[in-house]
C-alpha cells in the first residue's frame, strides 16, 4: 500500500461502535421509561452508526472522513439536544438541535459529493 491510498480509521469504527451501542440502550430506555426525544434519538443514532464503521472500515479518502466527522458532531448535538430535554427538563444549549441537524445534512451532502471528487494520484 502506497502512501496515498486511503487507510482505515479506528477512531471511525470506534465512534460507530458507541454510537450504535448508545442507540440500542437509548432504544429500550425509550420503550421502558417512556420518552419521545429519547427515542428519537436512538433512531438517529442507530442509522448513523453503520455509515461511520463503513466509512472507518473502509479506509475512506480525506473527504469521506471530513464529511463523517460532520456526521458525528451533529449527532453528539442533535441527540445530546434531544436527550437532555428528556432526562434534565431542558435543551443542551440553544440552537443545539438544529446546528446538529445542519451538521448532519451537510456530512450526508459531504458524503454524496464524495463520490464526485477524483482521487488524486
Amino acid at each position: 500500500m502506497n502512501s496515498s491510498e486511503p487507510t482505515a480509521s479506528p477512531t471511525l469504527v470506534f465512534a460507530g461502535g458507541l454510537v450504535g451501542a448508545a442507540g440500542v440502550a437509548l432504544s429500550a430506555a425509550a420503550a421502558h421509561l417512556g420518552g419521545a426525544f429519547t427515542g428519537t434519538a436512538a433512531s438517529f443514532l442507530l442509522m448513523h452508526a453503520p455509515v461511520l464503521l463503513a466509512v472507518g472500515l473502509t479506509g475512506a479518502n480525506r473527504f469521506l472522513r471530513i464529511a463523517s466527522i460532520a456526521l458525528l458532531a451533529g449527532l453528539l448535538l442533535f441527540a445530546g439536544d434531544l436527550l437532555a430535554r428528556d432526562f434534565l427538563g431542558s435543551r443542551l444549549f440553544p440552537m443545539s438541535a438544529p446546528i446538529g441537524g445542519t451538521l448532519l445534512i451537510a456530512g450526508w451532502l459531504g458524503i454524496a459529493i464524495s463520490a464526485l471528487v477524483s482521487r488524486r494520484s
